[in-house]
């Protein structure tokens, strides 16, 4: 069998040193250095799919694996891009030609927290700037939301606005990244993955609720995370089956969200109250032939209420009692909402074999990971296990990570 691969994150000595060298070899032209270097986690949700967009919760928390930015400011408004991820390649754009379907690649990510920011009514003007990761690719593990934050936190220091110090301006630079990705990057996310990147806090998750009318501050709630007392750890196995927002499948379920909602005559799906699902699922019928939209309805309801009742117990120290939730929370996501894949159902009943106490897809589906709460005692004999039914699947071999609660975005040299 195959010894099981553990994907490690970096230190902030580590994760500096590696941006400040690709920055002088990127921009050799002047020899000038980078004012600083920040960074930012990727984020593993652990329970609440698809409910962000539907004006429900959900409950992340912020991985150690993390992105760093060097950024030097410029004078005009040109912004230039380096990537470790794609090496001897500049991206370039002007930030007056940053709009809504100008830009491409994965520049358009970065181009757009400054547009956001200038649309905002902020000071921002263009900038040098390289990249690196530990954060997996394509894991759905918001390695999208950890690129668009220290970029958020790094623009804010550089250019004085003043808005990372507190909970407030985070909060506005969420509504930035969000729209970020949103307008210029045209993925359809909500803003869940922004909020964990940018106010999540150690040793805490954060309970991102999503009803419109919120304010962007009044949206997250810190909630205690402690698994180490519990002798409990979360497991993360990136399966290796490549995750994206931008290939339509998202979207198609959001849309089709909506449609419900709006034939329900409710603003979002969060205003179905689980207590008349039945009712609800019953007045869809003669508008769902193909048993769609009642199966995407019964997902988002009764995973709000999944939600608040994980919420309810990591919250009150009882974490060892959240499994069967999870479980739940899978099956919903495999049966009623259709985004799981052979690969995430492999890491569920395989850890769950192994002594897992929960385990789930996380992320948007269609690949990426899965999630899986393990006594801190089984952590290798659970990792065996998937590796092992892997192996016996014949599938490429799935990376592993552990999650503590970790830090926000922020400065880090």
């Amino acid at each position: 069998m195959s010894t099981p691969e553990w994907l490690e994150s970096w230190t902030d000595d580590e994760g500096a040193r590696r941006v400040r060298d690709l920055f002088a070899a990127t921009f050799a032209d002047d020899g000038t250095a980078p004012e600083g270097v920040w960074s930012a986690p990727g984020r593993v949700n652990l329970i609440g799919e698809h409910t962000d967009y539907n004006g429900g919760l959900a409950l992340p928390t912020a991985l150690p694996h993390r992105t760093y930015v060097a950024l030097r400011r410029r004078d005009d408004d040109l912004i230039r891009l380096g990537s470790a991820q794609a090496p001897g390649e500049v991206w370039s754009a002007h930030l007056a030609g940053v709009a809504p379907g100008a830009v491409t690649g994965w520049g358009a990510y970065v181009a757009g927290v400054a547009w956001a920011l200038g649309q905002a009514g902020h000071p921002v003007r263009g900038f040098d700037a390289v990249v690196d990761s530990c954060v997996p690719f394509g894991a759905g593990l918001s390695s999208s939301a950890a690129l668009e934050s220290p970029f958020a936190v790094a623009l804010d220091e550089v250019f004085g606005l003043g808005l990372a110090g507190d909970d407030a301006g985070r909060a506005a630079l969420v509504t930035a990244c969000v729209r970020a990705e949103n307008e210029i990057a045209g993925a359809p996310t909500g803003g869940m993955d922004q909020a964990a990147s940018l106010r999540c806090t150690a040793g805490h998750a954060l309970l991102v609720d999503s009803r419109p009318g919120l304010s962007a501050l009044e949206s997250g709630t810190p909630v205690p995370f402690d698994l180490a007392s519990a002798g409990l750890t979360l497991l993360v196995v990136d399966t290796r089956a490549e995750h994206s927002h931008v290939d339509g499948q998202y979207a198609e379920r959001r849309a089709t969200c909506e449609r419900a909602a709006s034939l329900l005559g409710v603003e979002t799906l969060r205003d179905v109250a689980p207590e008349r699902l039945d009712e609800t699922l019953a007045a869809l019928e003669p508008h769902d032939p193909q048993d769609v939209l009642r199966r995407r309805v019964r997902h988002v309801v009764t995973e709000i209420a999944r939600t608040t009742e994980f919420r309810d117990l990591v919250a009150a120290g009882r974490p060892d009692e959240v499994g069967p939730l999870m479980v739940a929370s899978h099956v919903s996501l495999r049966d009623d909402y259709e985004v799981s894949a052979r690969e995430l159902d492999l890491v569920v009943d395989a850890a769950l074999s192994a002594g897992a106490l929960g385990a789930r897809m996380t992320g948007g589906g269609f690949g990426g990971s899965a999630i899986a709460l393990v006594r801190a005692v089984d952590v290798d004999a659970v990792a065996a296990a998937v590796q092992g039914a892997f192996d016996a699947a014949g599938l490429r071999s799935p990376g592993f990570l552990l999650a503590p609660p970790s830090a926000a975005a922020g400065r880090t040299a």
